[in-house]
């Protein structure tokens, strides 16, 4: 062979081996990537070839599928009263995605998960049309609609949690405003385009689609007392709830000569932490944050919650308690203004907490994982998270709760025959004061043997309302009474 000859073999033969590196490249080493790419369209089409499993409430779906008759999909999502259960499934749509549950399981949901791989295998070998699990909620179905249909009621913006605090499963998750994601479901540049649009927040100021039990951060303002007083018992501040504080008026904040007013001719001065708490005196717990310090009022809340997400198994916003911060605002951020900020989600731990003899359970939405046959996968087991406070010490705080509820600002969460504890809150909301305040109420129920089956808090943000007329007694409390009378009636 002649050199020309033999350098066109070489370069033929480099050819040959250079494709079937690139062959055996992408049918082993880059199949899998190729195979679930986000544009691969038979992914997708596969996706949607089957029914999807449902998410579950009470022993019912809330969630379906529908045949669709054009297109390449063949199936897409539906949902039951979509607009109360959104904050808990999300959306799964063909155009835009997925969110919350519907996409942290949607493994599950789509029968694709590997956990799924013995019953998928078992189908195929008999034939059986591939299915998706099914993701079985602890929610309560009688505590959300009281929870929505108050926050719809109210009208506004607001949300509401119900938490299980001996076990920390979420009862009731709503939020207010909120979407119906069976409207944007498919994949029609007409209705589903033009409905999932008219929902974003350049298009709707509402932003119907925040999650505002999890993902909006509020000024807590006077609910935020609860854990001052629970740092004044913990540190050995006072010891009762019926120690006289050090606590003069006009009390004037470190460093200021600005006193910590309180609202109207309230009977604060050297009270007990009950009366404090009853009355709300921003006096007597501003000046127990100054007295104990940032340190200990920080690593309170941290015991509590703050300063960290929760995962549900949807993520929920770190609420916020700052650090490095003086005297007054110590004081501040102890009645819950200043830089304190939280989620609904995190004040119904709080509750939840001190109803629970100061054990703090993880929150948790999740029941259990179901394979097509109904076979549990996983089942959730409840996880201390933290411990704020003693036994004693939370029993404490509980009897002071009790007496808000009994005759402080929250007689309106009054329940027959049950010891209901609470706390309001009405927090400054804009610049030096100017919009509207938030309106809020925790609060717990006890039940004549002592447990306690639901811990409830709920937060009003209505612009539209008559400012004298917003206080979390007025607003919040009523909706919270409402959810925690559900829970106790379904428990009969």
């Amino acid at each position: 062979m002649n050199k020309p000859l033999r350098r066109i073999a070489i370069f033929c033969g480099l050819l040959v081996m250079a494709l079937l590196i690139r062959d055996n490249w992408l049918q082993y080493v880059k199949a899998d990537e190729l195979r679930t790419a986000p544009d691969n369209r038979r992914v997708a089409i596969e996706r949607y070839a089957y029914p999807r499993g449902d998410i579950i409430v009470d022993g019912n779906p809330i969630t379906g599928s529908v045949e669709v008759k054009n297109g390449d999909f063949k199936y897409k999502r539906t949902y039951k009263d979509g607009p109360m259960w959104s904050p808990v499934t999300g959306y799964s749509s063909q155009a835009f995605g997925s969110t919350q549950l519907e996409k942290i399981d949607d493994g599950i949901l789509t029968g694709n998960d590997d956990r799924l791989f013995f019953r998928n295998t078992l189908d195929m070998i008999t034939g059986k049309p591939k299915q998706g699990g099914n993701v079985v909620t602890t929610l309560n179905a009688a505590a959300q609609k009281a929870a929505f249909d108050g926050l719809s009621k109210q009208g506004g913006k607001g949300a509401v949690v119900a938490l299980e605090p001996s076990t920390g499963k979420i009862l009731a998750l709503a939020s207010y405003p909120s979407y119906d994601p069976s409207s944007f479901a498919g994949n029609s540049l007409g209705s589903d385009t033009t409905n999932w649009n008219k929902l974003q927040k350049k298009n709707d100021p509402a932003d119907p689609t925040l999650n505002r039990a999890l993902r909006e951060t509020y000024p807590p303002g006077s609910t935020f007392k609860v854990v001052t007083a629970a740092a004044a018992l913990e540190n050995g501040l006072y010891k009762s709830a019926d120690e006289n504080t050090n606590s003069p008026l006009p009390w004037i904040m470190p460093g200021t000569t600005t006193p910590l007013k309180n609202e109207g001719n309230i009977p604060c001065k050297d009270a007990t932490l009950r009366t404090a708490l009853q009355y709300s005196c921003n006096s007597v717990f501003g000046k127990i944050g100054a007295d104990l310090g940032n340190a200990k009022m920080l690593a309170e809340a941290k015991k509590f919650g703050f300063d960290s997400e929760q995962f549900t198994p949807v993520r929920s916003n770190a609420s916020v308690f700052s650090d490095k911060m003086n005297q007054s605002q110590t004081a501040l951020s102890s009645i819950g203004q200043f830089n304190t900020a939280a989620t609904p989600l995190q004040m119904a731990m709080i509750a939840s907490a001190v109803a629970n003899d100061g054990k703090l359970m993880k929150p948790y939405m999740v029941d259990k994982l179901q394979s097509s046959n109904l076979d549990t996968v996983t089942q959730t087991e409840p996880q201390e998270l933290s411990r704020p406070l003693s036994s004693q010490n939370a029993q404490i705080l509980q009897d002071m709760m009790q007496t808000v509820v009994e005759k402080g600002t929250g007689t309106n969460a009054k329940i027959s025959g049950v010891k209901v504890g609470g706390k309001t809150g009405t927090a400054q909301h804009g610049v030096a004061n100017s919009a509207n305040p938030y309106a809020w109420f925790i609060s717990f129920a006890k039940m004549p043997d002592g447990s306690s089956p639901v811990a409830v808090a709920v937060v009003i943000e209505d612009e539209s309302a008559n400012r004298d007329d917003i206080s979390g007694g007025g607003l919040a409390a009523p909706i919270a009474k409402n959810v925690m009378q559900a829970v106790i009636n379904s428990k009969k």
